[in-house]
């Protein structure tokens, strides 16, 4: 069976540093490509930095999904032959997003902008994505987006799984109070969504906040394939059979012990996930309907 060679660049950035960002970015393009990479995936605003202290401190940085970086970008992945996702902070009209863009060969496919956003760095002045979760169909296969937070709420993957998406790619700024994350998280939703996932994050220390490393690459039944330290630039390097994330029928024993986590789901019953109201009233609410 055919896999799909991935490549993890677990790097620094410098803050407001756009040129100096994408020449490190398209060398490790170069790097990555030499050794046979058919998809590079780069940390969250690994263009411009994470920890701005206001809107206006940022705006000078921020491009559109087709401004100089993104064609500069498409440029190298047209000459390299392959695919790349990389974070940066979007432009769109009035409107400002932390985004991601993933670039094929051929063409800039597509933006994710991030949904949840934390109070933290950049996030704190930028708009929430509202384009939802969206599958982008590739030459590789189909891709899922998150960025960093969004992994939190695991509707997002869910909702990545069920409309297809056979790898989940989450760039990532993960500070220090953020280690848990990827030493559970990934895995669990790995599992349970059972999709592949490749979680990019960065190192070094920006305005005081120290960011953690580990990136990894796990399968899709949440083993890890390959995963990075803490504290250096490192690029991980995996060979991943996406088709494996469609054979969603695991027979552990054939006829005794046997799961489908798209086929065994109930969804009648998970309508609070979808609402807005407070969980808190909904136990009230049925507590009296028990006592009626």
């Amino acid at each position: 069976m055919a896999k799909t060679k991935i490549a993890a660049v677990q790097m620094d950035v410098e803050i407001g540093e756009v040129v100096a960002n994408r020449q490190r970015i398209l060398e490790k393009l170069r790097e990555a490509a030499a050794q046979e990479a058919q998809l590079v995936i780069f940390p969250e605003c690994a263009l411009t930095g994470y920890c701005f202290t206001s809107l206006e401190e940022a705006l000078p940085f921020a491009e559109t999904a087709n401004g100089e970086s993104a064609n500069l970008l498409a440029q190298a992945c047209r000459d390299l032959k392959i695919h790349a996702v990389v974070g940066f902070i979007e432009k769109d009209g009035a409107n400002y997003f932390n985004a991601a863009l993933l670039i094929s060969p051929e063409r800039i496919v597509g933006a994710y902008r991030k949904v949840h956003l934390p109070f933290l760095g950049v996030d704190r002045f930028l708009a929430a994505g509202h384009q939802g979760f969206n599958v982008f169909a590739t030459g590789l296969g189909k891709i899922g987006m998150n960025i960093c937070y969004d992994i939190n709420f695991p509707e997002a993957p869910r909702v990545l799984k069920l409309a297809g998406a056979e790898l989940y790619v989450l760039p990532t700024n993960w500070p220090t109070g953020a280690w848990r994350t990827p030493k559970f998280m990934l895995n669990a939703r790995a599992q349970e969504n059972h999709f592949a996932v490749v979680a990019v994050n960065r190192v070094g220390t920006e305005r005081g906040w120290r960011f953690i490393g580990q990136s990894k690459i796990v399968d899709c039944m949440g083993d890890v394939i390959v995963e990075a330290s803490e504290d250096k630039e490192e690029m991980l390097f995996a060979e991943v059979d996406l088709q494996e994330s469609n054979r969603n029928k695991i027979v552990n024993v054939a006829g005794s012990y046997e799961v489908d986590r798209l086929a065994d789901r109930r969804p009648e019953f998970y309508g609070a996930i979808a609402s807005a109201t407070n969980a808190d009233d909904e136990t009230q609410t049925t507590e009296a309907a028990l006592g009626d």
